[in-house]
């Protein structure tokens, strides 16, 4: 595994961890839901993070006779059971909130409940900048995943600090909507991370971009009179390709073999590849 790849996990592992314990804290005390609803908020972001270390890890292991493609797969799929567990969460958030509107109960807010929201705000902010750098950077369903579950915590946690305002000022529904709003936002993560990580493991083709810059690449190749056919899958997070090249029918079958070795060798040099067929069709 990188090393830059390694640190952001842990990087994200410890900030959750933090977070949840400061929030955890100031959520009894406080007895406000909103901040309750953060705290298993920022629960669910160490399970991410976990999950997300251990899938990176795991992606990054050489193919072996079971997994003769590699591990790629790995990341996406524990992008999605997290998502699936952020949807658990909310749905429990909901069902306090709404409790508590219908029931309310009595809030004490201090000093450090305002100071543990924002100083999420500002981590999460912070945190999600750095996320989206390593995703481009390594090409990272997973991390890419997180990053976008930390700008919706940024988002949960300035409602949760609404909320939390108004029941300082005896308001305690806002409170209860707050706890709810947060909720949303806990949904909205899981809802845009299941839907990215679906593409992946549904095995959807490459783009039109892509394909046009996989066929310009193959047709620069020294020996190509032309491509005929193109496919592409995910395996993971990246590209499986089957291509058929044209070349003259006139030369050795030996050098025929070649041209179409340098073509797979060509395109697995590409960050979005991992794995090339090539077809032949003399012309």
């Amino acid at each position: 595994m990188p090393h830059r790849l390694k640190r952001a996990t842990d990087i994200a592992l410890v900030i959750n961890i933090t977070l949840f314990i400061l929030k955890s804290i100031v959520g009894i005390l406080s007895n406000s839901i909103a901040v309750i609803s953060e705290a298993l908020n920022s629960f669910t972001d160490v399970l991410v993070s976990i999950g997300i270390k251990i899938a990176v890890k795991i992606s990054r292991d050489k193919p072996d006779h079971k997994h003769q493609f590699g591990h790629n797969a790995a990341q996406p799929i524990a992008a999605f059971i997290l998502a699936v567990f952020a949807f658990v969460v909310g749905i429990n958030i909901v069902e306090e909130s709404i409790k508590r509107l219908i029931d309310p109960k009595e809030i004490e807010i201090s000093f450090s409940v305002y100071l543990v929201l924002i100083v999420t705000i500002i981590a999460k902010i912070l945190l999600n900048r750095y996320q989206i750098r390593i995703a481009k950077m390594f090409n990272s369903p997973a991390i890419r995943a997180a990053s976008i579950d930390s700008i919706n915590d940024v988002l949960a946690s300035s409602i949760a600090l609404i909320g939390v305002v108004g029941a300082s000022m005896k308001l305690n529904y806002i409170d209860s909507i707050a706890g709810i709003l947060v909720a949303m936002f806990i949904f909205k993560s899981g809802y845009e991370v299941a839907r990215e990580n679906l593409d992946y493991l549904m095995g959807r083709s490459a783009d039109h971009s892509l394909d046009s810059k996989i066929k310009e690449t193959a047709f620069k190749v020294n020996g190509v009179k032309g491509i005929n056919d193109l496919r592409s899958h995910y395996v993971g997070n990246k590209f499986h390709i089957e291509i058929h090249i044209e070349v003259d029918k006139n030369i050795s079958t030996s050098l025929s073999h070649d041209i179409g070795n340098e073509v797979r060798y060509t395109l697995e040099k590409m960050d979005e590849v991992q794995k090339v067929f090539v077809h032949i069709d003399p012309v």
